[in-house]
């Protein structure tokens, strides 16, 4: 759903008469029919009070309401999720940065779904926070319910998720961005927070016109920002970034303006602002000419406001410069489900999920310590239900399927997120299922709102009752707000540079909705990236200072996106299947691989995050060097271990005179740390019983008794031990498929799940429509996996060989 709220066209957002409510949301509609043909507008009926979700005090009477400068070194637009982490990130560099939105009241607002985290996405905000962003800090503030996803999977594609308390992780994100802003003791004092609405760009035109705030070609530095060991992806990883890197020089003949400035509208006094600024990251979310749907009916808006007849006005003056300049624009659409009265869902028939306790954090400094997030230790945490669709559900799917919008796009039927479609998607294309899952997710401590995660749908709102109504436990369910869709403008991000700056604009950067992605933590990562350029190459040349570096995470680094050198055709949402070093990218290593970074490059500030970092590394270190100094005979390992650490193997000849380390103890299958020390453990106490009795008595102490690996760095020693032959094996497979990338796909290939089990539909769809006839080729399409290329290379070099054989033997027949 909406991410980012826009700061765009000029809309106070606070209760008003509803006459003059309608006159603005009239007069938007006059300008959004002739600008960008979006039908009438609907005002949205008041929902039923005492369903609506109990706010806290306003956390924005201490933000700064106007400008206390005329300049800036960035600008950020938008206070959404990207919004959030860019603007804390351009001012932890040291830029002289404002925020423009809206309203300050939807600061750090979650749009859809009261979560954060998942699979792939779990690793975003870890890494985000390893940064010193923001997401993380507020979903352990906020989070009532906790669950590590694919935790039966190996570590690589573990997920920590929270659900969260709406109200409480605004209120957090609101409270951080004044720590930000210098209000709170300890606060940087170059960020401001402006109620405004962001109406155009201050260009200078001209072709191959100089930047006001340059970033250093890396191809000048002998300090690619490789690793020079050749770890983490070795010399043709290193070129590859060096290549994606050395983008200043060849961008230049590409440059047509750059950014002097915006204009804005002041929220309270309707004045426009002139703001001058060398650097401006836009993060608009849904609001880009954006059109909310429900049923047949069209209105303009790039969102609902929460517990309001109000509709969020969408963004067109940037639209149209954008569009002005040759931005390819394209529409998407994403949709929040309907939410519902939790006092009328019968519980007792849903199947409970509880939270996992402990409770895993997102921030590195909160696992350090050792603590769970402060709702999980004081007892707070909430259950979530699951029920389910029904053949019922989806026969009324189907036979309201004529009552769902007309979509700009996709030949009127909407170009939505393949990875969190509607229902009516899901029914369509799985017509051979006959249910599908549905969790009932709280959205507050204080609220009895539900959020029906997997159902949205934008069909009337008496046809969403009665889909509702026809599931289990939801048989008398009353709707507090219905569901609804929103269609928008995006880029596609192939006209940005790895920083996230457009290539035609010089000191113009995009993040989250606006470049294609979908969910919050796609969006603030992209923040993190473009506000850190924006802010290191403005803040420099406002101070003097020669161009920085740029701040770019290469592939064998982090979980940012490939969306920069494929593009996306429709909402792009991050898998760790989409990264070729993802056995290398796991979410309980994000501090260790970012954060040394992020202090090198101005965005990690806090001397107790480094702290944290030297700490998990002088544990995870201590203890891989007590597993590997520690060795006992195979046959103790087995005897003790059972099956998986030998078990009748022991007998072989020779064997009884052999020692293992705990270290390739385990590195074997189905071994686990925990078994390890446990083994480690009883073999000290035996030891020191012997030694204690052979001493004739003597008194214990925790001298006496073996260090386990302490929880905070559990996950991390474990993964890095057992995977370490995977990794070189992966690095075998990436440096193989890059020597192939100019070998030919035959054009009578067949793809099908039943030659290629391993590949997704996706990625079976994909390859049918284009039909690559090369490597190069497959590679450039977006949703392809690293690890469906490889496993397509050694099909295809397979089959290569089969038929070289077989005409090898035919002539030999002959």
């Amino acid at each position: 759903m909406a991410d980012e709220p826009s700061a765009s066209s000029h809309h106070r957002h606070r209760r008003r008469g509803g006459s003059r409510r309608r006159r603005a949301a009239g007069a938007m509609i006059g300008l959004i029919a002739a600008a960008a043909r979006a039908p009438s507008s609907r005002a949205f009926s008041a929902r039923r009070a005492a369903a609506a979700t109990a706010r806290p005090g306003r956390a924005s009477s201490a933000l700064a309401l106007s400008p206390s400068l005329s300049s800036y070194d960035v600008v950020v637009v938008g206070g959404g999720h990207a919004g959030a982490e860019a603007a804390t990130a351009a001012a932890r560099t040291g830029a002289r940065t404002l925020l423009v939105t809206q309203s300050s009241d939807t600061l750090g607002e979650l749009s859809c779904n009261p979560s954060v985290g998942g699979i792939g996405k779990g690793h975003l905000v870890r890494e985000i926070d390893a940064l010193g962003g923001v997401m993380g800090g507020a979903a352990d503030a906020a989070g009532i319910h906790f669950r590590v996803l694919n935790r039966r999977k190996g570590p690589a594609v573990r997920g920590p998720r929270a659900q969260v308390d709406r109200d409480l992780y605004k209120a957090e994100v609101q409270r951080l961005l004044l720590s930000e802003g210098g209000r709170e003791e300890g606060g940087l004092e170059n960020l401001e927070i402006y109620e405004a609405s962001a109406d155009d760009l201050l260009l200078d035109e001209g072709e191959g016109i100089e930047t006001l705030a340059p970033l250093a070609d890396p191809s000048d530095s002998n300090d690619l920002d490789a690793d020079r060991d050749g770890s983490n992806g070795g010399e043709g990883a290193r070129l590859e970034r060096a290549k994606a890197l050395s983008s200043a020089k060849a961008n230049a003949s590409h440059r047509r303006a750059r950014i002097r400035g915006v204009v804005a509208v002041d929220s309270r006094t309707n004045e426009r602002v002139e703001i001058e600024c060398a650097a401006v990251v836009l993060t608009t979310g849904t609001f880009l000419r954006g059109v909310l749907m429900i049923g047949k009916e069209r209105y303009s808006g790039g969102r609902h406001l929460r517990d309001s007849e109000e509709v969020e006005p969408p963004s067109v003056g940037l639209a149209l410069t954008l569009d002005r300049f040759g931005f390819p624009l394209g529409r998407l659409k994403t949709g929040t489900p309907a939410r519902l009265d939790g006092r009328t869902i019968d519980w007792d028939a849903c199947r409970i999920q509880p939270s996992e306790r402990p409770a895993a954090p997102f921030s590195h400094v909160r696992q350090a310590r050792g603590e769970e997030p402060p709702l999980a230790a004081a007892g707070r945490l909430v259950d979530c239900h699951q029920t389910a669709t029904n053949e019922l559900t989806h026969k009324l799917v189907m036979e309201y399927a004529h009552l769902l919008p007309e979509y700009d796009g996709m030949d009127g039927k909407g170009n939505g997120p393949r990875y969190c479609p509607s229902i009516y998607k899901k029914v369509e294309r799985f017509a051979e299922r006959k249910s599908h899952n549905s969790f009932l997710e709280p959205e507050g401590l204080n609220t009895d709102v539900v959020y029906p995660n997997g159902m949205s749908g934008p069909y009337p709102e008496e046809i969403q009752l009665k889909i509702f109504r026809s599931m289990k436990g939801l048989e008398n369910v009353d709707i507090v707000r219905p569901g609804y869709d929103v269609e928008y403008d995006f880029i596609n991000p192939q006209v940005l540079t790895h920083t996230l700056e457009a290539k035609s604009i010089a000191g113009l950067y995009l993040a989250g909705q606006i470049c294609g992605t979908t969910g919050y933590e796609e969006a603030g990562a992209q923040g993190i990236v473009a506000g850190a350029n924006a802010g290191r190459a403005a803040g420099a040349a406002h101070r003097g200072e020669k161009a920085p570096l740029p701040f770019v995470l290469g592939r064998d680094e982090a979980y940012i996106d490939d969306l920069v050198t494929k593009g996306t055709s429709e909402p792009y949402r991050m898998f760790t299947s989409r990264a070729e070093y993802r056995i290398s990218l796991r979410a309980d290593n994000a501090d260790l691989r970012l954060t040394r970074k992020g202090a090198d490059h101005g965005l990690v500030t806090d001397p107790e995050r480094l702290a944290a970092l030297d700490m998990r590394q002088t544990m995870i270190a201590d203890s891989v060097d007590r597993l590997r100094n520690y060795k006992l005979y195979v046959t103790d390992w087995a005897r003790r271990g059972g099956d998986v650490m030998g078990g009748d193997a022991i007998h072989r000849p020779g064997r009884a005179s052999n020692k293992k380390s705990a270290e390739e103890v385990l590195g074997m299958p189905n071994v686990s740390l925990k078994m390890v020390e446990e083994i480690m453990a009883d073999v000290f106490d035996e030891e020191w019983k012997e030694k204690q009795s052979a001493l004739e008595g003597g008194s214990s102490s925790d001298e006496d008794k073996m260090c386990l690996t302490p929880s905070s760095v559990y996950d991390t020693v474990e993964a890095s031990v057992k995977y370490k032959s995977y990794v070189v094996r992966q690095e075998r497979d990436i440096e193989s498929w890059r020597k192939a990338q100019g070998a030919r796909i035959p054009p009578n290939i067949v793809y099908d799940h039943a030659v290629m089990p391993t590949f997704s539909k996706e990625e079976i769809e994909k390859l049918n429509r284009f039909k690559p006839s090369t490597f190069a080729e497959a590679s450039q399409i977006s949703g392809l996996t690293p690890q469906s290329l490889v496993y397509l290379y050694h099909h295809v070099m397979k089959l290569n060989k089969d038929s070289r054989r077989k005409a090898h033997e035919e002539s030999v027949a002959v």
